[in-house]
């Protein structure tokens, strides 16, 4: 590429920077509501969870108080759970599930740990210290209908009006999408245990 065409490129690139930065920065202007919000991962992609610790990290990054439920899983201690448990004092951790619906094969006694974890779950939703909560995997609960999802939308809303909550879990009810406010559907593209590899700790454990 000549010097003279490089020149000309670099022109168009910085014209078209600038009016982006102009259209950028008009919405920040115009983002003037401050509050609470939901946040939703869901889809069949990796990383929904990975998602909603990297946000309770960054909470307690900024000196906000945290909690986090889990609804399925808790058959083995993944490395969240053992990294947050030595900040007890900013970060409140239950793991109130037994394992993937496919291991404990009993409704019953899912439907109860359920229905436990969200009992958990609204102590942390009423409390207006806790600035943001991950309830993690219940959109499992919510699809296999261990829980009433108009009572956890009824909670949802009548939460403290600056305190964040991040749900995680495939299949997301529409009810749940209509009330959030950022919503992600996470898709596969690839994945390791498709070509035979376990999950790793550091990865997915």
């Amino acid at each position: 590429m000549s010097t003279q065409d490089s020149d000309a490129l670099n022109q168009r690139h910085a014209a078209r920077m600038q009016r982006k930065k102009e259209v950028v920065d008009a919405k920040i202007a115009a983002a003037t509501d401050e509050r609470g919000v939901i946040v939703i991962t869901t889809g069949n992609g990796k990383g929904k969870s990975s998602s909603g610790f990297g946000m309770v990290i960054r909470a307690m990054g900024h000196g906000m108080q945290t909690g986090v439920v889990q609804f399925v899983k808790g058959a083995f201690a993944t490395g969240e759970e053992l990294f947050l448990r030595q900040f007890a004092e900013q970060c409140q951790f239950h793991v109130m599930g037994e394992g993937y619906t496919w291991e404990t094969q009993d409704r019953t006694r899912d439907i109860e740990k359920a229905v436990a974890a969200w009992d958990v779950a609204r102590t942390l939703l009423s409390d207006p210290a806790i600035g943001l909560v991950l309830l993690d995997e219940l959109n499992i609960a919510l699809k296999y209908r261990y829980l009433d999802v108009a009572q956890v939308v009824a909670d949802l809303q009548a939460r403290p009006p600056m305190q964040h909550v991040v749900i995680t879990g495939r299949g997301a009810p529409q009810e749940l999408i209509d009330v959030a406010d950022t919503v992600t559907d996470m898709a596969v593209v690839k994945h390791a245990f498709q070509q035979g590899i376990k999950a790793q700790r550091g990865v997915e454990l």
